[in-house]
């Protein structure tokens, strides 16, 4: 069944910013002119789209055989190079020479595979690593790296398992199972190793896609046991061992320790629109400095729900088009979703919702605009980063004249009711000036109901919260020049870290070595390392963080006084009620055509096959059958003017 009804959409008034020179860069860094296509885009195209790893592009494939090229050089490598006895005391050495060669190739492959986890532990962190200027420059994204930091994970504890297994069964066919319980002070400790591994094994259970999925609160808190597998880690190999690592797992600390610090500050919460769907959409308040782009996300923590869980959102305002507020959408899916829902909900509600806020992180450029035509496939909460986009391409057509690619919307939804998810695309605001120029076409398919349902719940709620003393608008943590500050901190920190340890080595630990016939305790040696490294990115990061806050005192202050009246009524869910007569709405809204779907399925090969753009880029959000259907259309061959882009945390 198909209902075809006209697509209004009303907007606010539009802000541009405050000054000409902030419209300047905006014209600079997001310009007017499409990204050409280069000539290895094909390398961008699904390769493999269904298995272990999801939708695997040429790129991925390619990298992925050079890091298992990688992998097995190492290991032949160490094979061949480094002698196994070089870790071990006089009467290890005495009992391995006397060993049968079994033996020895046992030993020697435990510690192997030892020093291949480590090789895939030094690039562990750096995909998780959300504020680093690396991503960036491989042209990656924080939330679509985090696949690769799966990958890698997996294979780092399949080698340090496999290590600490062909140890155990070594130790007891020896009948030497006492050397578990020895901690040597100047070689390997097994004792920290072991507790390393039983670390390792827990973090790799509760990773698992199931309990991930269904458990989200059991794989999250287990999550953060990688603090203390790090620390029994560089204890078990000794800090010279772990220097493989620290690069990234450096680079990682900075980073964790600034998004702690602005985890730290409480961020105004305007408003909450409640929609006959199960969803929220939550504003928030923001500096107008703070810039980000389409299909950013926030890390979100509402302590009167949850103080430990935090929870990833996409961004669904432009920072550009709504300079004072940030807006994110948050679907009723899952225990922590479903008490923020009822709390907003609940007619005794509070007039303040207590929430912190990390991030935003996201894409440097805004790539989609290099596409003549752009068809976005969603399904359910994946309109979400869809909606951030939309409004960045009404940004530049109506406010800077930037041509823009044709837009088509498929949007699949399970009720009618869903259907309401629709007008949080548009700006919370009204709009003053004329859009129609913009150029959107929206196919809306309902699965489960065949006719539309009509109840008389279809208003959207609209709470408005009272500002607080310890509220403040969301800012960049590290001020407007984050790279300046960000590339300050590490720098200065490292170096603070070596003058500390070189001055520990030469009047402390040299001389009690030269003091007695004992060679200095590993243990205190490593411990050491790892406070003064602590202590290095603490010192660093909060004083330039300090210093940065100081330039926003005042917006925090003006957030104070902020006062917003709250609307006489709510407005009509528009799509929900497409069927009903509805009042005229203002001339400056535009009108497209909206087709709406009822008990059908979009069917996405021919809708994609039929598009004759010359350039068409499709974005697709949504589960994971949706992603490798759409890949696979793209991936065919049927159509070279096809090409594939995922938003998704994992792919």
């Amino acid at each position: 069944m198909c209902v075809i009804t006209p697509f209004s959409v009303s907007f606010g008034k539009f802000q541009t910013f405050r000054s000409p020179s902030k419209l300047i860069f905006v014209k600079v860094i997001f310009g007017c002119n499409r990204v050409k296509r280069g000539r290895f885009a094909a390398l961008r195209r699904p390769m493999l789209v269904r298995g272990p790893l999801g939708v695997l592009s040429a790129t991925e494939l390619i990298f992925l055989l050079l890091f298992i090229a990688l992998l097995t050089w190492s290991f032949a490598y160490i094979n061949t190079q480094i002698p196994i006895v070089q870790n071990m005391n006089p009467r290890q050495i005495r009992r391995h020479l006397n060993d049968a060669i079994w033996q020895k190739k046992l030993r020697s492959s435990g510690f192997f595979m030892a020093t291949v986890g480590n090789v895939c532990s030094a690039l562990l962190f750096y995909p998780v690593t959300r504020g680093s200027s690396i991503l960036p420059l491989l042209g990656l994204t924080p939330d679509g790296s985090i696949k690769y930091h799966m990958w890698i994970g997996n294979l780092a504890l399949f080698f340090f398992t496999a290590h600490s297994a062909t140890f155990i069964i070594y130790w007891a066919l020896t009948d030497d199972l006492v050397e578990m319980l020895k901690w040597d002070k100047h070689s390997v400790a097994n004792v920290p190793g072991e507790l390393a591994a039983i670390l390792g094994i827990v973090l790799w259970v509760t990773v698992h896609p199931g309990i991930r999925r269904k458990m989200f609160e059991l794989f999250f808190y287990t999550h953060h046991l990688y603090i203390p597998f790090m620390f029994f880690y560089m204890l078990h190999t000794g800090f010279s061992f772990f220097c493989m690592i620290l690069p990234g797992f450096y680079l990682f600390l900075v980073d964790r320790y600034l998004r702690f610090l602005q985890s730290r500050r409480k961020v105004r919460l305007v408003s909450a629109r409640i929609l006959p769907c199960k969803t929220v959409e939550l504003n928030f308040s923001k500096s107008p400095t703070l810039m980000y782009t389409p299909t950013s996300f926030v890390s979100i923590n509402v302590p009167s729900i949850s103080s430990m869980q935090w929870h990833p959102f996409s961004v669904t305002s432009n920072c550009s088009l709504e300079p004072d507020v940030l807006t994110v959408i948050v679907k009723k899916n899952g225990n922590w979703s479903q008490k923020l829902y009822e709390t907003l909900a609940s007619p005794s509600l509070v007039d303040r919702l207590e929430v912190a806020i990390e991030g935003p992180y996201g894409p440097v450029s805004a790539d989609f605009l290099r596409y003549k035509t752009l068809v976005m496939v969603s399904g359910g909460s994946g309109i979400s980063p869809i909606t951030s986009i939309i409004r960045e391409l009404i940004f530049r057509k109506v406010n800077i004249g930037c041509p823009t690619p044709l837009v088509i919307l498929i949007c699949a939804f399970r009720h009618s009711e869903d259907l309401t998810m629709l007008d949080l695309t548009l700006p919370f605001n009204g709009c003053s000036k004329d859009i129609s120029p913009f150029h959107i076409e929206i196919e809306a398919f309902v699965t489960r109901d065949k006719v539309p349902v009509w109840t008389t719940n279809n208003l959207v709620k609209t709470i408005w919260f009272k500002p607080h003393p310890s509220d403040e608008p969301l800012s960049p943590t590290l001020g407007s020049h984050c790279w300046f500050w960000l590339g300050a901190i590490i720098s200065s920190s490292f170096a603070m870290f070596l003058v500390i340890i070189g001055l520990l080595g030469r009047y402390y630990i040299y001389p009690k070595d030269q003091n007695s016939n004992k060679v200095y305790s590993w243990t205190v040696r490593t411990s050491l390392n790892a406070l003064c490294i602590c202590v290095s990115i603490f010192a660093s990061a909060t004083t330039a963080v300090v210093w940065n806050k100081r330039s926003y005192a005042m917006e925090g202050k003006s957030v104070q006084t902020l006062e917003l009246a709250s609307p006489t009524n709510s407005p009509n869910a528009r799509f929900y009620i497409a069927n009903q007569e509805r009042e005229s709405l203002p001339e400056q809204s535009i009108t497209q055509n909206t087709r709406v779907h009822y008990g059908s399925r979009p069917n996405l090969k021919k809708m994609l096959l039929e598009n004759d753009g010359s350039s068409t880029g499709v974005l697709v959000c949504g589960p994971a059958q949706m992603r490798h259907e759409v890949a696979k259309i793209c991936a065919s061959g049927l159509a070279d003017n096809l090409h594939y882009e995922s938003i998704s945390f994992s792919s």
